[in-house]
């Protein structure tokens, strides 16, 4: 098999793009020597050993940024993310991120996401609100992160979509990766995707105009909700990437998409207990609701 796909079979806490970050660096050996080649065939009984490098220091200056805390103790904080705040810094977002809020109110904030991302085992988009875990030490991040790789936590969202389903429930499977000519998009038509499959269940009907649905996440792939849903033929309301001239109708006043995540569930990585948490909705996406 790949050396990517070995790395992450025998060692579950490591990440695919984290177990290529670590061939790159030089951190791998196959037979005692040093490989970087991310595709090299290797056998599944090849002795590969992998070098996971100390927490480097954070790069990223913390920023005192109010946060909505659900909950807090010694190994993770969950955070009821407002739409606006980027998680971690990027190209054109260096400062005013959530990770640079995180370093200023957790003095021990977990190292093992790199510089831009630390304690960070998952993300909401911009535009999207709602709860999100962030692991306080590197124990906690271990644990979450083979979660998350497992599909074992619960992540449930609320998301408004123009047009009337036309079944109460049902699920979405396919392909997603980078869009072939637009790099700000993902899409289900790519050279090099990923299996992404979302389950849905229709809460409440607005005549045939807009469908407020229950959405379950199977797998976590970027702008996944988003993607699948216009695949359907049913945008998200105020999504303009991927929801073209219909989003410009019946927005009641949002200005992002509408998609919020109200529950998240996971087992809690030093008590073992499965753990449960839900964010309100938000007010701008409250007050189109009441509209309806």
């Amino acid at each position: 098999m790949r050396l990517d796909l070995h790395i992450t079979k025998h060692h579950p806490e490591i990440t695919r793009s984290r177990g290529k970050k670590l061939i790159e660096d030089g951190c791998v050996f196959v037979s005692g020597e040093i490989c970087r080649k991310v595709s090299k065939d290797i056998a599944e009984t090849a002795d590969v050993s992998v070098n996971i490098p100390p927490p480097v220091s954070i790069a990223v200056a913390p920023e005192d940024i109010p946060l909505d805390i659900l909950y807090e103790d010694r190994d993770i904080i969950v955070i009821n993310k407002p739409a606006g705040l980027v998680v971690h810094p990027g190209a054109g977002n260096q400062k005013g991120t959530l990770v640079g809020a995180l370093l200023h109110h957790c003095k021990d904030l977990s190292g093992i996401g790199g510089a831009l991302r630390p304690g960070i085992v998952h993300r909401l988009d911009k535009g999207t609100s709602g709860a999100m875990v962030v692991a306080k030490n590197d124990n906690a991040h271990t644990n979450l992160s083979a979660q998350f790789k497992a599909r074992s936590v619960e992540k449930r969202y609320y998301a408004l979509v123009y047009g009337m389903l036309p079944k109460d429930s049902g699920e979405i499977k396919t392909q997603i990766g980078r869009h072939v000519s637009n790099r700000k998009k993902m899409s289900t038509k790519t050279r090099h995707g990923r299996m992404a499959e979302t389950h849905y269940k229709v809460i409440k009907r607005f005549g045939r105009k807009l469908t407020l649905v229950d959405i379950k996440l199977a797998t976590g792939r970027t702008h996944q909700i988003r993607v699948h849903m216009s695949y359907l033929g049913h945008p998200l309301v105020g999504d303009d990437l991927y929801g073209g001239k219909a989003t410009k109708r019946l927005r009641g006043g949002v200005s992002r998409p509408f998609l919020h995540a109200y529950k998240l569930g996971f087992i809690h990585p030093t008590s073992g207990k499965r753990t449960e948490f839900k964010s309100p909705l938000p007010a701008d996406l409250e007050r189109l609701l009441n509209s309806l």
